[in-house]
């Protein structure tokens, strides 16, 4: 995949995207609803702000990162909620100051982190720096997509699609994890085709492989992400390992998702 150059001017091209959508919110446009239960898109930037505080320490400070997880993960409370509910009520200047410093602190972090040779401390195994800039770019994009949805935008979709898929695929055998499920066998692996926005073919897995998951690179994204659901999405599996992965395919750390309600289901819920 790309290297981490490459990776991050990826990430700071999906954070500018965002923040051009954010940038003219007064503190009522910060209060709308996204599709997350109860997250507003002040929620969803702070949450964003905090994740990159996290990504920070680990890159900075490994021990103090080991240290402030157990403090904070320990505690009974939910640090997730806590930190996406530090920007609600927060001036909209003051919050998008938050986040835009912390996002270039990161990237600049993540270089060091990299020229020294580090492995970054994180909630599952440690990652390499390439892997948190790409966890954070497919961060960036999925909580952009809440945004982005919340204010009726249609985004249009990027080559940067490529890291969210990657990151994707090389989560399949931690979904199945994640739902005590046994991982994928080695001997059958999945041959993942998407079709990327300007029209080429991403792959991943061995061509002849019998289990295949294909379709366009937005919809895979949008389920690995969990921002829609299995049954409004044009993505083909066959085989029973491929079959079974979809509907719990995660990319993103934490217990299993909720995931999002399929279209039928919502309009169903309205009438």
């Amino acid at each position: 995949m790309a290297d981490l150059t490459a990776l991050l001017d990826d990430l700071r091209a999906e954070s500018t995207d965002l923040d051009d959508l954010v940038a003219g919110l007064d503190l009522d446009g910060l209060t709308t609803p996204t599709p997350a239960a109860g997250w507003t898109i002040a929620h969803q930037l702070s949450h964003l702000a905090w994740t990159d505080r996290w990504s920070l320490l680990a890159a900075r400070d490994p021990e103090g990162f080991q240290a402030a997880a157990e403090r904070e993960f320990t505690s009974g409370a939910d640090p997730v909620e806590a930190g996406a509910a530090e920007g609600v009520g927060e001036e909209p200047v003051a919050l998008l100051a938050r986040w835009r410093t912390g996002r270039d602190e990161l990237l600049a972090a993540l270089r060091t982190a990299e020229a020294a040779g580090l492995r970054l401390p994180w909630f599952g195994p440690p990652m390499k720096p390439a892997t948190m800039a790409t966890a954070r770019l497919m961060e960036t994009w999925a909580h952009g997509q809440d945004v982005a949805d919340a204010l009726g935008v249609d985004r249009k979709p990027t080559a940067r699609l490529r890291q969210v898929a990657h990151l994707g695929v090389r989560t399949m055998g931690f979904a199945f994890a994640l739902h005590g499920l046994p991982s994928p066998s080695p001997e059958q692996p999945v041959r993942v085709e998407l079709t990327a926005p300007a029209g080429e073919l991403w792959t991943w897995g061995p061509q002849d492989a019998a289990d295949r998951v294909s379709g366009p690179a937005l919809d895979f994204c949008l389920l690995v992400t969990q921002r829609r659901h299995r049954d409004d999405l044009a993505l083909r599996a066959e085989g029973a390992t491929a079959s079974a992965w979809l509907p719990i395919a995660q990319a993103f750390a934490g217990p299993p998702g909720g995931g999002r309600p399929s279209r039928e289901s919502s309009q169903t819920d309205r009438q």
